[in-house]
């Protein structure tokens, strides 16, 4: 057992499990949201990297913004973390980069878990994700998830839900999430009534994991989304002893 410790030169504080890149928006961080830290069961360090907006990250993938992310991403590191991830899908822009630039896991997007998904469902099964923009989630990103096949994903888009548009997508500060839930539910349940053929459903936003339970309730098949993922990894860098009988 260590009982000795050194300074982590930088560290403002000590003890988080997953370091999370936040982009630089005004959005109501709910439970169940990957920016809210009563989400996790262990303790989280979250970091807003300067000039990473919506616009510039969703609609425009501005590539300029690469030096910000990483700059953060190391100040995470420098923290400590375990691994890092981000709060948007859209992110995976950057998985790339930002995995060459540190030494710990980088898991920047929910995108990540396609090609697990892709692996676990026979050929005549599909995966369905749900997106917060659809026109904005392009087969480059899929590919850069590390998907084989891009023909094997079903996507839906949340954009037209002005539930969610408003709060998430143009930053209005009211949400319901009653009235956001029954607008997953109805995009999900739509996907699976127009195509049966969908195994698991992936929920790309970071905003979306709140209504996850609904989804699963609704359809029946395995949601899988942000939290799932961070999860994983949180897992993984923190093993827990077994306990039981035998």
């Amino acid at each position: 057992m260590t009982t000795q410790y050194t300074v982590r030169r930088g560290a403002e504080s000590y003890g988080h499990a997953i370091g999370i890149l936040l982009i630089d928006c005004s959005t109501p961080f709910i439970p169940g949201d990957v920016g809210n830290a009563t989400t996790y069961p262990f303790p989280v360090l979250y970091r807003t990297v300067p000039d990473v907006t919506l616009t510039r990250l969703i609609d425009e993938a501005d590539k300029s913004l690469t030096d910000n992310i990483i700059r953060t991403a190391k100040e995470l590191e420098m923290h400590g973390v375990r691994a890092i991830s981000s709060d948007c899908g859209y992110m995976i822009h950057f998985q790339s980069v930002v995995a060459e630039a540190v030494s710990v896991p980088v898991i920047m997007s929910s995108l990540i878990q396609l090609p697990m998904l892709e692996r676990t469902i026979s050929k005549d099964k599909r995966i369905g994700l749900i997106c917060a923009k659809k026109s904005r989630m392009t087969e480059d990103m899929l590919l850069a998830a590390g998907l084989q096949d891009s023909g094997r994903v079903v996507i839906y888009g949340m954009e037209h839900s002005a539930p969610f548009r408003n709060p998430i997508l143009e930053e209005k500060p009211l949400l319901d999430a009653s009235l956001i839930a029954a607008d997953m539910v109805n995009t999900a349940t739509s996907m699976i009534e127009e195509h049966p053929e969908i195994g698991p459903i992936l929920l790309e936003c970071s905003n979306m994991p709140p209504y996850a339970q609904a989804v699963q309730r609704a359809t029946g098949r395995p949601v899988f989304d942000f939290t799932t993922l961070i999860g994983i990894f949180e897992t993984a860098s923190f093993r827990r002893p077994f306990h039981g009988f035998y």
